[in-house]
């Protein structure tokens, strides 16, 4: 085990990181870039034969009263079912933990919730699991993500699986004369704008313009795609797209009042999942919801757009914690819950008041 200490190891990671089956862009050396108000260190561990097996980027943040909060989203990268590269990683997790002196390790791994080996094997590491949540508020990242399989298919089974009021609505969408294009960097004002419509109209959350810039410049170009929508001349619908891995995963989309009839617009999406198709990926990954949703709770209309695609409801390990210092941990949760409802609640007044 060691941390990523120079140029040559960075490249190292990013290599097997992005070559690898658990592969994420939030594992990607290139997203610590973007949590650059975070600081960033990389674990590395190796087989016998010098090659590697594991990686874990971690974000260290530091917390006002509590000390830091060691963070690693969608990790680790490594066989889940390896118990050495495992606990090579945890011991370099427990080192960074005594030398930022941590309250945690909190992890958030694109593992499926089935699966109990690798339950047994964290839990046996020391690890708390806790996926029990109600709450979007529990977690950072969402444990409901929906995924098409699009390995081996091509386009006309893909679409026949979609559900026929979404075929519908991409049929429409092309008689209407809805044009896709894909965007450059220099067309992020567009779709920022569209975003603020959108924030406005639906109360989603929206980050500053110099946020989506820095995820751009951070990912690169060849693993950002920016697909806009226009009718009729006019941006009516837009969405950003990571491909990493080989994946894609979309990001974050937005539409004005007069094209919400096809918000995030189908025709959009689809001619996303067609180059997807076409650069060889394995997966689409539709992401999740604000609130943690499944099959028996379709509430949200976001739930009901993204499961008209046929993909699969993959349902996540949720929260798997390595406690350093077990009782401040659990005041800064509580005192976490107490902030996130208190801004929830005070969003929810003046967006009364705005209407």
């Amino acid at each position: 085990m060691r941390l990523v200490g120079n140029k040559a190891d960075l490249d190292l990671a990013e290599r097997f990181c992005e070559n690898h089956p658990m592969g994420h862009f939030m594992q990607s050396t290139r997203w610590a870039g973007v949590k650059s108000n975070w600081k960033n260190e990389i674990i590395i561990v190796e087989g016998i034969d010098g090659q590697i097996t594991g990686v874990l980027s971690v974000f260290i943040r530091k917390i006002p009263v509590f000390g830091n909060l060691m963070y690693c989203p969608r990790g680790p990268v490594c066989d889940v079912h390896d118990t050495d590269s495992l606990r090579q990683l945890t011991e370099g997790a427990k080192f960074l933990g005594r030398w930022y002196k941590s309250m945690a390790l909190r992890m958030e791994p694109d593992v499926s919730a089935g699966d109990d080996t690798f339950r047994e094997i964290m839990e046996s590491l020391g690890y708390q699991i806790r996926d029990n949540v109600k709450s979007s508020r529990n977690l950072i990242q969402p444990q409901s993500v929906f995924r098409l399989d699009l390995r081996g298919k091509t386009e006309k089974e893909i679409f026949a699986r979609f559900h026929k009021d979404l075929q519908y609505s991409i049929r429409l969408n092309q008689r209407q004369g809805v044009e896709i294009r894909e965007g450059t960097k220099e067309e992020l004002p567009v779709f920022y704008k569209l975003m603020e419509e959108t924030t406005s109209r639906d109360g989603f959350p929206i980050l500053p313009m110099e946020y989506y810039q820095h995820v751009w410049d951070s990912m690169g170009q060849e693993h950002m795609k920016l697909m806009l929508a226009y009718l009729d001349g006019r941006a009516v619908a837009a969405a950003m797209f990571v491909h990493y891995a080989r994946r894609t995963w979309y990001l974050y989309g937005a539409s004005t009042t007069i094209g919400r009839s096809s918000m995030p617009c189908p025709l959009l999406q689809w001619e996303t999942i067609c180059d997807a198709i076409h650069r060889g990926d394995e997966v689409y990954d539709l992401r999740g919801f604000f609130e943690i949703t499944d099959e028996n709770d379709p509430r949200s209309d976001i739930y009901r757009f993204k499961k008209q695609f046929g993909g699969e409801l993959v349902r996540l390990v949720g929260e798997v914690t390595l406690p350093f210092r077990p009782i401040v941990y659990k005041f800064y949760r509580i005192v976490e819950k107490i902030n996130f409802t208190w801004r929830h609640l005070i969003y929810g007044v003046e967006k009364k008041r705005t209407r």
